[in-house]
């Protein structure tokens, strides 16, 4: 019975662990080297990088979530670090400029097509 308990609790700590693991690794890969600039956190060898993981690491054994980690790192060096930025109000000109562009390019192409079908006639 005891060899059973010990087993169940293994298992329970190995999946612990790993799920820390992995959301470590989750978070490394949405955050931005602010050094290579071409590479995520998790996949850069610089020293910013290793600097980066051991604060990620600390944040977690915190007990910080990974918003408020995300959060607090876009405080200290901007929305640059992220990946995925959210979106902010002086942004959605930038964010939605290019469905704008085209569909303003389909609509003149439309017009166009039509112009000339006319003209044929």
């Amino acid at each position: 019975m005891k060899k059973v308990i010990f087993i169940f609790l293994l298992i329970f700590l190995s999946t612990k662990i790993n799920a820390k693991e992995n959301l470590k690794n989750n978070i490394l890969k949405n955050l931005r080297c602010l050094v290579c600039q071409g590479q995520t956190i998790s996949d850069s060898n610089s020293d910013f990088a290793q600097i980066i993981k051991s604060v990620v690491d600390d944040k977690l054994q915190e007990g910080l979530k990974e918003k408020e980690i995300y959060h607090f790192l876009s405080e200290k060096y901007g929305s640059w670090i992220l990946l995925n930025p959210p979106i902010k109000t002086n942004s959605y000109l930038l964010w939605f400029l290019p469905y704008i562009l085209f569909i303003l390019g389909g609509l003149f192409i439309y017009l166009m097509v039509k112009k000339r079908v006319i003209e044929k006639k």
